[in-house]
């Protein structure tokens, strides 16, 4: 009778990950799971979680609603790992609640922009292989970036390359605009699309007025090569 009362005394969701280590920080429930050699997000960690360090493993990949039973995360720890792709709705559910996101030191080239502008988290980005672009520049506008690791967000591969290996802020501080050279090529993309359709247009009414030419031409011809009504008299 005793086990049965314990059973249902202990809170469903509260259980620790066997990978992990769950303890108290000032009263708040933090999960450790730091270098455990994860290749992926744990699916057992307690509902109540506010502190989560993932840090120091060899994750790959963010899928969507990874952490949407966390209502109460607020500060998420995932350095040091190996993710490359991260979904767009990655961090679904604890957007409006997480006030500390890190994702430095991983192998993240480009991040869809919805995962992280719906944030209000301040983003640690730093140390990552970064390809410079429209939408990286966005969350760099955007999001709440952490003042001490901005500098840190460098261009490994860009659109030029003089761009790469700089930080990107000093890339956007000298007044290059990646939102603007794509507006351009798919202007440039819409310019020729256009033109194409013109000429095409073109080219069919010329082919359509030769063929009608032709056809009168030898309609022409047909009736010069008929006997004259004066012919027949005589």
């Amino acid at each position: 009778q005793a086990f049965f009362c314990l059973l249902l005394c202990v809170p469903w969701g509260s259980s620790c990950p066997p990978s992990c280590q769950c303890t108290e920080r000032a009263g708040a429930k933090a999960v450790l799971c730091s270098s455990r050699h994860l290749e992926e997000i744990p699916k057992d960690i307690p509902r109540d979680a506010v502190f989560l360090k993932l840090d120091a493993n060899s994750i790959t990949r963010i899928p969507s609603n990874a952490f949407r039973h966390l209502s109460h995360l607020e500060e998420l720890d995932l350095s040091r790992n190996a993710i490359e792709k991260i979904d767009r709705a990655a961090f679904k559910g604890v957007a409006a609640g997480l006030r500390t996101l890190d994702l430095s030191s991983n192998r993240i080239r480009s991040i869809p922009k919805e995962a992280l502008l719906a944030l209000n988290a301040k983003l640690r980005l730093a140390n990552n292989p970064w390809h410079c672009e429209c939408a990286l520049q966005e969350v760099l506008w955007e999001a709440r970036l952490d003042p001490d690791s901005v500098q840190d967000i460098t261009c490994h591969t860009a659109p030029r390359e003089e761009y790469v290996g700089k930080p990107l802020l000093q890339v956007l501080d000298a007044g290059v605009n990646f939102c603007s050279v794509r507006q351009r090529t798919t202007d440039v993309a819409m310019f020729i699309t256009m033109f194409a359709w013109f000429a095409m247009v073109i080219v069919y009414v010329i082919c359509y007025v030769r063929h009608n030419r032709e056809d009168t031409c030898k309609h022409v011809d047909y009736l010069k090569s008929l006997p004259s009504t004066q012919g027949h008299a005589e």
